[in-house]
């Protein structure tokens, strides 16, 4: 098992060995010779970091032990933008304004603007105004379509070109329970 507690004589043994240069291997190996302990490498870095004696320079050299040195990194080294390693088939988005979505109106038919309690079962359900705070919600109210929620004219708007019928709307009893 490691021992964790240094004394004082092995952390004035690693503050010497630092001052003549040793590598933490070295350190660790002379300290567990001459005190008989079984401190590890990393027990060296991570006392001498403690004491405040590890810098940067420690590790590197420490590093290139048994390795060939490392060139210093320059400013040519560093890595450039991004934009340049990017593949030609990889094309940037086009950032488009956001245009306002078109109100979507039947010129064919004059809406009967009834609320929704006033609404009838086979009412159009095709919704007007609310654009506005406070702007009440009207619809349309004329005859529906066989299968939908909308008359013909505000079926065929609502469809958009080329769109496939969907599913036909079931029907569906609304009831006001209690009016506030």
């Amino acid at each position: 098992m490691q021992e964790n507690n240094w004394t004082p004589e092995h952390s004035e043994a690693l503050r010497q060995y630092l001052a003549r240069g040793m590598s933490y291997s070295e350190i660790s190996d002379a300290i567990n010779a001459k005190f008989n302990t079984s401190y590890s490498r990393n027990a060296a870095i991570g006392r001498a970091k403690r004491m405040g004696l590890s810098s940067s320079d420690d590790r590197r050299k420490d590093a290139s032990v048994g390795w060939p040195p490392r060139a210093p990194a320059t400013a040519s080294g560093l890595h450039t933008s991004r934009e340049r390693h990017v593949p030609d088939f990889i094309r940037p988005i086009p950032v488009c304004e956001r245009a306002d979505a078109p109100k979507l109106r039947c010129v064919e038919i004059e809406p009967r603007h009834l609320s929704l309690v006033d609404l009838e079962s086979g009412d159009c359900r095709y919704p007007y105004g609310g654009e506005a705070d406070g702007e009440p919600i009207t619809f349309c109210a004329h005859p529906r379509r066989e299968g939908s929620s909308y008359c013909t004219p505000h079926f065929h708007l609502t469809l958009g070109p080329g769109a496939k019928l969907g599913r036909l709307a079931g029907s569906v009893s609304l009831r006001v329970v209690e009016a506030a």
